[in-house]
């Protein structure tokens, strides 16, 4: 048997002490459980700014590559009123 056994055995524990033991146990299950809700929700609402996240990515690329298609038109429409005017320049 060892040392360690032999002085737990000697160790009396009265109903008092067992039931504060047993509350102190009960309130940390109950910690425990709010602490795993708490994870839980924040781990659904990190999903969900992720899954808002890259629906705002994809929505940004999207406007990125318009933004170069209208100043692509844009070029070529100041290059065209460009050609015009000097042709207006040229007729006078």
């Amino acid at each position: 048997m060892s040392t360690l056994s032999v002085q737990e055995a000697e160790v009396p524990m009265t109903t008092d002490d067992f039931s504060a033991l047993e509350e102190r146990v009960v309130r940390v299950v109950e910690a425990m459980k709010r602490e795993r809700a708490a994870r839980a929700e924040a781990e659904q609402t990190t999903a969900r700014v992720q899954s808002q996240l890259e629906a705002q990515a994809s929505l940004l690329e999207q406007a990125k590559e318009q933004l170069r298609s209208l100043e692509r038109e844009r070029e070529q429409v100041r290059q065209r009123v460009e050609r015009l005017l000097k042709q207006i320049d040229e007729i006078a």
